[in-house]
C-alpha cells in the first residue's frame, strides 16, 4: 500500500502503509446532506485537526481538465465572500496560530489547519468560507498559475521524473493519462478560467462527496455538534459519480520506453496495472505484506539483484487505489547491466508464488512489524487525520478499520493468487532513463528490453 504525498508532483512513492485506530477512538456520523463527520479523540495535547477530503483529484479528470484538481488546491488558500484577498486569507491564518496545508493525489485532494483547541470554532468557521464560498479572483488566478508551473518546472529538472511520465504515458494509455496525471498539463493549467475552477467546485465540492475530519483534543459529541452547527445548512448537491468513471484501458500486450537524457546513472522502470481496491480487496493487502518482505534488505529479492551487482538500489511498490493501482519495480544500474537486469527482475516476479520463496520467518515477522507500525502512526494527530481521510476517499473506512487485521491473515496462498492475477506472464510496461551515448554503446533498443536479451 503505497500514499503518494505530494501536491501536484510526480515523486517516488513512499511506504505509508494503513494503521487503524482502535474501533473506540474513531467516531462517525452522516449530517442530513451528506457530509460525513469523522472524530478521533486524543487530548495528549490542546490540539485540533480540521481536515476537509474531497473525493477529488485527477481520476476526475479528462484532458480539458488535466491537472486542474492541483489547481483548485492552490486558489483554496485564497480570497472568499469573508476573505478579501490572500493577504487578508494569511493574516487570518495569523490570528488563529494556524498551520496549514493542502494535498492533490489521484483520488483524493485534503486541505487541513491544526490549531489550539481554543480556536476551533473560528477556524471551523474559516474552513467552511474556504470550501463553500471561494470568489476565484481573476486577478489571484493569474497569479497563482505561475506558482503551480513553478512546482511543473522543478519536477521536470529532476531526471525520473520524465521516466515516470514516460512509462505512465504508455501504462495509462494516451486517452486515460489525465486522470493518472496528478500534476497535469502545462497548457491546460496556463489557460485556466474561472468558468473551469467553478465547474469544479459546483460538481465535486460538495457535503455529499467531502468528508470533514477533526482529530486532537476534542469529544465526538461536541465535534457532531459544532459540524452541524457549522456545515449542517451546506446544500446537498447532484452525485458526481452517478455516471462512474471508469478503468483505464486493459493493458493487453506489454511495451516498452527509452527515455535520453544527459545522465550519469541509468534507472530503470517496470509497470503493471494492479488491483482496483473496491473490486479485488483481498489482493491489495497480499501485495502490501509480499512488497513489504520484498523491499527489506537481505531478502531473496533485494539478494537477487541488489546483492548480485545487478542494480544499485531497488524498490518494488504498489499504489491502492479504486481505479486501478500501479505496481512498480524501479532500480538504479549501469548501462552494461540494464537488459541483465530486466532479465533478472522478471526471472523473480517468476518465483514469487512459489511456496518455499518466503519463510515462514518472513511471514511472521513482516506482519509483527506493521503491526508495530500501527502503534507508532497514532504519534501525530494530523498525520492520522491525513491517513484516515486518504482512506476514507479511496478505500472507504471499513477497509480501514479492518486493515491490521486482514493483513494478518494473508497467506502463502493469497500471495500466489496476486503474482498469477496481475504480474506473472501479464503484459507490462518498462522504461529505462539514460544517456544517449551510453545508450549508443550497449546498442540500447526498446526490442532488447522486451526480449529480456543480454546486450553485447
Amino acid at each position: 500500500m503505497r500514499f503518494w504525498t505530494r501536491t501536484g508532483g510526480v515523486c517516488l512513492a513512499v511506504a505509508f502503509l494503513a494503521a487503524p485506530l482502535a474501533a473506540q477512538e474513531i467516531a462517525t456520523t452522516t449530517l442530513d446532506n451528506g457530509l460525513e463527520v469523522i472524530v478521533i479523540e486524543n487530548h495528549s495535547v490542546p490540539l485540533v485537526t480540521i481536515e476537509m477530503d474531497v473525493r477529488n483529484g485527477a481520476f476526475t479528470e479528462s484532458p480539458e481538465y488535466d491537472g486542474l484538481s492541483h489547481l483548485y488546491e492552490h486558489m483554496f488558500f485564497k480570497a472568499n465572500r469573508t476573505i478579501p484577498d490572500q493577504e487578508s486569507y494569511m493574516a487570518r491564518v495569523r490570528q488563529l496560530g494556524a498551520v496549514l496545508n493542502g494535498t492533490t493525489s489521484e483520488e483524493r485532494v485534503n486541505y487541513y489547519f491544526t490549531l489550539s483547541v481554543d480556536s476551533l470554532r473560528a477556524g471551523l468557521a474559516f474552513m467552511e468560507d474556504a470550501i463553500r464560498y471561494p470568489l476565484f479572483l481573476q486577478e489571484e488566478l493569474e497569479r497563482e498559475r505561475p506558482v503551480v508551473l513553478g512546482e511543473f518546472d522543478r519536477n521536470e529538472a529532476n531526471p525520473f521524473f520524465h521516466l515516470v511520465i514516460a512509462v505512465g504515458e504508455k501504462t495509462w494509455s494516451t486517452e486515460y493519462f489525465s486522470r493518472k496525471n496528478v500534476i497535469g498539463d502545462r497548457e491546460i493549467i496556463n489557460t485556466a478560467t474561472q468558468e473551469k475552477m467553478r465547474t469544479v467546485q459546483e460538481r465535486y465540492y460538495i457535503p455529499n462527496n467531502s468528508a470533514l475530519i477533526l482529530s486532537g483534543a476534542i469529544t465526538p459529541e461536541e465535534g457532531f455538534r459544532l459540524a452541524e452547527e457549522v456545515f449542517g445548512d451546506w446544500p446537498r448537491g447532484p452525485d458526481p459519480f452517478a455516471e462512474p468513471i471508469g478503468h483505464p484501458p486493459t493493458l493487453d500486450t506489454s511495451d516498452a520506453v527509452i527515455v535520453e537524457l544527459p545522465v550519469q546513472a541509468t534507472a530503470a522502470m517496470v509497470q503493471w496495472h494492479g488491483p482496483s481496491v473496491a473490486e479485488d480487496p483481498e489482493a491489495t493487502y497480499a501485495a502490501d505484506l509480499m512488497i513489504y518482505m520484498l523491499n527489506r534488505p537481505g531478502s531473496r529479492f533485494q539478494k537477487a539483484l541488489v546483492d548480485s551487482g545487478l542494480a544499485v538500489g531497488v524498490n518494488f511498490s504498489y499504489l491502492t487505489l479504486s481505479h486501478v493501482g500501479p505496481i512498480s519495480v524501479f532500480a538504479q544500474t549501469t548501462p552494461e547491466m540494464v537488459a541483465d537486469l530486466h532479465r533478472a527482475i522478471h526471472a523473480e516476479i517468476a518465483l514469487l508464488g512459489d511456496p518455499d520463496y518466503f519463510s515462514d520467518e518472513d511471514m511472521s515477522s513482516a506482519k509483527t512489524q506493521l503491526a508495530i507500525n500501527e502503534v507508532y502512526s497514532r504519534e501525530s494527530g494530523s498525520q492520522i487525520a491525513h491517513t484516515v481521510g486518504f482512506w476514507w476517499a479511496v478505500a472507504g473506512l471499513d477497509y480501514y478499520m479492518t486493515y491490521t487485521e486482514n493483513i494478518q491473515q494473508v497467506t502463502r496462498d493469497d500471495i500466489a493468487r496476486f503474482v498469477t492475477t496481475y504480474l506473472e506472464e501479464k503484459p507490462y510496461v518498462t522504461g529505462v532513463l539514460i544517456n544517449s551515448q551510453a545508450r549508443a554503446d550497449v546498442g540500447l533498443t526498446t526490442e532488447v528490453l522486451l526480449a529480456g536479451e543480454v546486450v553485447q
